[in-house]
């Protein structure tokens, strides 16, 4: 998910977004821990997207954009 594409969203929507996300973590977390995981790469690409969305929602909080 590219940052324009998260700014052109709604507060609620990235809400959703960040809620999903996290129980996508938490699957990739038991899929690694139990060795299903086949490309270790997902967790980190999951994990970014999760921060990307939180900056985005912690600026519009503080005005900054």
């Amino acid at each position: 998910m590219k940052v324009e594409e998260v700014r052109m969203l709604a507060d609620g929507e990235i809400r959703k977004r960040l809620d999903e996300f996290d129980k996508g973590l938490v699957d990739l977390s038991v899929r690694a821990a139990s060795r299903q995981l086949t490309n270790h790469r997902e967790f980190v690409k999951v994990k970014r997207d999760v921060a990307r969305l939180k900056t985005i929602l912690k600026e519009r909080q503080l005005g900054i954009r």
